[in-house]
């Protein structure tokens, strides 16, 4: 038995309907075609119900960023917080409030604390709300696109308290943000924006076109594509230069298959329905499947110059979000 050509490939786009017990059940789905408009509704009001919910995610991003900062120590480098650059021995005629006193106590000759010259970089933000994102295996988790979100406001609260430029991009370019009290509200406004206003087709990468030069991005998404299309959005990103980080965010289920007996799987982006008997014996090459292709991404992205953070909707955002800042702060 070949498991690639039984279960559905952790580079498609498949989920799990309801399971089917028994010979006599029949997949009751239409084809692809005729799902298409039935998925477009659904997008329609998963983007309502995601901008009830937008408040509540927002606080929750923000209560994450502040015990995260609160927890956060200098790095003793170059990097976020530190604006130490180097000692210099001080020259005649040099304003006496500028000599470092314990420094020059040391040494035998004064000296200058000279700090490194700062400029804000231009992080942008990239979510994925494509049809997959809203999938979620038990009503006790988060769908996808929530725990999204949420790690992409955490990480944008600490980027705009560290005075960085935070951005939204969308499949048509840097997107102009709402008037709102905060930077962090408008960027939430902007996500419910880009939400309303994309469809179950949504593409999972941005255009590297449209990433500007020497900026930083931060990408949230499932990354069920081909893998064609992530390797050339990742090149072509380091060829620019852009740095990107990735977040990939996934259910428990997908990781797993926790599924017995036959099972019918839907495609949430057109995909034909697929059904499968006896669904837990597949199960070990499954896995093998998936340990496969998340090796896979790590070396791809780290050959490209890139990070990559993964996260599981079952788990707590901070683990996630503090080795994401002490990956980010690691680069120059």
């Amino acid at each position: 038995m070949n498991p690639g050509r039984l279960l559905p490939s952790p580079l498609r786009r498949w989920f799990v309907a309801s399971p089917r017990n028994g010979a006599a059940d029949k997949a009751t789905k239409g084809p692809a075609s005729a799902a298409a408009p039935a998925a477009t509704a659904d997008m329609a009001c998963a983007a309502q119900t995601l901008a009830s919910r937008m408040p509540d995610l927002l606080l929750h991003a923000s209560q994450i960023a502040t015990t995260l900062a609160s927890g956060l120590h200098p790095q003793r480098r170059t990097g976020w917080g530190d604006t130490f650059w180097q000692y210099r021995p001080a020259q005649p005629g040099e304003p006496v409030n500028r000599i470092d006193w314990r420094q020059s106590a040391r040494t035998t000759h004064a000296h200058v604390r000279e700090n490194e010259a700062e400029a804000a970089q231009t992080i942008l933000l990239w979510c994925d709300f494509s049809g997959s994102m809203q999938w979620r295996s038990s009503s006790d988790l988060p769908a996808k696109l929530d725990r999204a979100i949420v790690l992409l406001l955490s990480m944008a609260a600490l980027l705009l308290r560290n005075g960085e430029r935070v951005h939204l991009l969308s499949p048509s370019g840097v997107v102009p943000l709402p008037p709102a009290s905060s930077g962090l509200e408008r960027l939430a406004l902007g996500l419910c924006s880009l939400a309303a206003h994309a469809s179950h087709l949504a593409p999972a990468l941005p255009a590297p076109a449209l990433v500007p030069r020497h900026a930083r991005l931060l990408l949230a998404s499932d990354l069920l594509c081909p893998e064609e299309a992530l390797r050339d959005c990742l090149r072509q990103l380091a060829a620019q230069p852009v740095r990107a980080t990735v977040l990939h965010v996934t259910d428990p289920a997908e990781a797993t298959l926790p599924y017995s007996g036959r099972t019918e799987f839907c495609g949430l982006e057109g995909e034909a329905p697929l059904e499968l008997p006896h669904v837990q014996s597949l199960q070990d090459d499954y896995k093998t499947l998936v340990a496969a292709r998340t090796q896979w991404l790590d070396q791809h992205t780290a050959l490209s110059g890139h990070i990559i953070a993964h996260h599981q909707t079952d788990a707590a955002p901070l683990p996630t979000l503090l080795a994401l800042h002490a990956q980010m702060s690691q680069r120059v």
